[in-house]
């Protein structure tokens, strides 16, 4: 986590995740991402110290997704909750969020435009000038300065490699 002060007193801060995905097999449109395609064993995206006091607010400005598989071009959606979700979590796995058991958690999603490269790994940007439904409100649980994400890919893919890292970095103003 890095944090820093914006000039009109807005602290920013920025986390980000990183997992090695299972990528047992190639992903069909509305896979989940994760770091295990063991039945129950795949984690929420968990994105710690997003905020500086428990149940506190802010608004994610921008959003980074970085594949290390290059020349991937598929688009990534981060459903975003509260509490850890119940929706799946195992990796090549069908997604199921948002179920109804969630609803309570969800704070949104982001979606992140297709992922290009030009020589080093994929990546996608979302911020308040592109597409991807930012800024985006948030509020911890009234114990927690944490959010747990679900990722989902919104398109094949084929390319991908068992082990390569998946990083999403959120920056955080409050």
């Amino acid at each position: 986590m890095t944090m820093q002060m914006s000039a009109v007193g807005r602290s920013t801060i920025s986390v980000s995740v990183t997992k090695a995905l299972t990528a047992a097999g190639n992903y069909s449109g509305e896979d989940v991402l994760s770091e295990s395609a063991t039945d129950t064993v795949g984690t929420a995206w968990t994105f710690a110290n997003v905020v500086v006091n428990n149940g506190g607010r802010g608004y994610i400005v921008k959003a980074q997704a970085l594949c290390e598989t290059t020349a991937l071009i598929h688009s990534i959606t981060l459903y975003l909750f509260n509490a850890t979700p119940t929706s799946e979590l195992d990796d090549n796995a069908a997604n199921t969020a948002v179920i109804h058991a969630d609803v309570a958690k969800y704070l949104g999603r982001i979606d992140f435009p297709a992922l290009s490269e030009l020589g080093g790994d994929s990546e996608a940007v979302a911020t308040p000038s592109t597409y991807g439904n930012l800024p985006m409100e948030i509020q911890c649980a009234a114990t927690s300065t944490t959010i747990y994400g679900i990722a989902v890919t919104r398109d094949a893919i084929t390319g991908e490699t068992a082990g390569d890292d998946l990083t999403f970095k959120l920056t955080v103003e409050s």
